[in-house]
């Protein structure tokens, strides 16, 4: 299993190892010599791009915190009822983080449970459960390995992410898995990934990698026209330090979907091809591109396998300043999973911004759409795809030097008129307030 393998590696950060400042996500301008070590750039690294501003980025720090929030969704639908109705749901969120760098290795685990509950429809209260781990570290002075792991058991439509987990927006050219959420049924995500590289000599670098995951419906009565699906690949690269500023080089990445795996009933295979450049402007900015050939092979019951090439591109940028940040994302490629029978042109666009306006004051937005279309004519009347779009706006304010206050706005909207789930409530709309109790402790001083 890759997570076990990743841990038994990850293990050997115990051996002597030298000092390394592990770069942001959004990189930096080191000069070019033998002694100072090569950054993996967005297109390989995977790692998200950060979106907390640069006053509140900080490590070396054990951090916890608890959230009340009242929100009101205008669009429930009762089980047994056909008809949306609107609720006030009430959540209590306790969140707890280790954020711990040394010269060996800089890690974060977060723990992020949550207790919701429902006035009018009581049978949605729900617990949910959310924990991630990442760790960089240097195995020898040109070796590195990164490896991230997260878990979440979750029935929320929204998907609430951890208010100390940054951005979700890679500049990777992994494809990203397509999928649907249908409305208040309970689904396990739990996804692992992590890559090696070794420098080379100044300018030239190798590395290699893999990811696993797997989305499980413990009801499949809850959702029709989905199912259970997991995913797993592998990748290696070839990375070209050009100047201080820009790098460029190649990947190959093979990737493996399966849908209703106890049935085999949908197997799609990818194997990608990518050329990219990444050109980092200072140390705040950073934009990225990617693309190349994608060979993919689907084998569907009771349906003939089927299999072509086709383009397949990526493109990225991050900003990060002291008082605002930005993320954002382009990728067509063919995927499948998630849920849905069969392989899918994935069209996928991601943003996330935050501007502290004024030292109390800060907002924060995010946009998101995805369009999936069945790469096989013959299944698009069972199984055809659609479209997702969603977004939030939030405000929020310091109270004092614990205490915050947030008032936020998510609207999501989801066509895919085969999946019953989904068809039933493709909107939502959903108005929150929250005050948050939050604290923080160096360690190791």
């Amino acid at each position: 299993m890759l997570t076990r393998v990743c841990l038994s590696i990850a293990l050997l950060v115990a051996l002597p190892a030298c000092s390394q400042v592990v770069p942001a996500a959004t990189g930096g301008t080191p000069a070019v010599d033998n002694e100072t070590p090569m950054q993996t750039p967005p297109p390989v690294s995977g790692e998200p791009y950060p979106t907390l501003t640069g006053s509140e980025t900080r490590s070396n720090y054990l951090r916890g915190g608890l959230s009340f929030e009242t929100a009101y969704d205008d669009n429930e639908v009762p089980y047994g009822t056909t008809h949306p109705i609107g609720d006030v749901m009430y959540s209590v969120r306790p969140t707890i983080t280790i954020d711990l760098t040394t010269p060996r290795f800089h890690q974060t685990l977060t723990y992020n449970p949550g207790f919701t509950f429902y006035q009018r429809t009581s049978g949605y209260n729900e617990s949910d459960q959310n924990a991630s781990f990442n760790l960089q570290s240097r195995l020898s002075q040109h070796t590195a390995f990164n490896l991230r792991e997260s878990f979440q058991k979750s029935s929320n439509v929204f998907d609430q992410q951890n208010p100390y987990s940054g951005s979700t927006i890679s500049g990777s050219p992994q494809s990203p898995t397509a999928g649907a959420i249908a409305p208040f049924a309970d689904r396990l995500n739990n996804a692992a990934s992590g890559e090696i590289s070794y420098q080379l000599s100044a300018n030239r670098m190798l590395g290699a990698g893999g990811t696993s995951s797997m989305l499980t419906y413990p009801s499949l009565s809850e959702v029709p026209g989905l199912c259970n699906s997991n995913s797993r690949g592998g990748s290696a690269f070839y990375n070209l330090r050009v100047s201080a500023s820009q790098y460029t080089g190649g990947t190959y990445q093979y990737s493996q979907y399966l849908s209703c795996p106890a049935n085999k009933q949908s197997d799609t295979q990818t194997h990608s091809f990518y050329f990219y450049y990444t050109f980092y402007l200072m140390h705040a900015l950073s934009m990225s591109l990617s693309g190349g050939p994608q060979y993919y092979s689907v084998a569907q019951i009771p349906f003939p396998s089927s299999s072509s090439w086709t383009p397949s591109v990526t493109g990225s940028i991050g900003w990060q300043s002291s008082h605002s940040s930005l993320a954002a994302s382009y990728s067509r490629s063919v995927n499948g999973g998630g849920g849905m029978l069969g392989a899918f042109h994935s069209n996928t666009a991601n943003a996330q911004a935050r501007w502290q306006v004024t030292r109390p004051w800060t907002v924060e937005a995010t946009a998101n759409y995805e369009i999936h279309k069945n790469v096989d004519s013959l299944l698009n009347s069972s199984s055809p795809g659609g479209h997702t779009i969603s977004g939030t706006f939030a405000a929020e304010r310091t109270l004092s030097e614990r205490l915050t206050a947030k008032v936020g706005y998510q609207r999501q909207h989801q066509s895919y008129s085969s999946i019953a789930a989904i068809a039933i409530l493709p909107d939502s709309n959903r108005e929150y307030i929250s005050v948050s109790y939050q604290f923080e402790r160096p360690l190791g001083r």
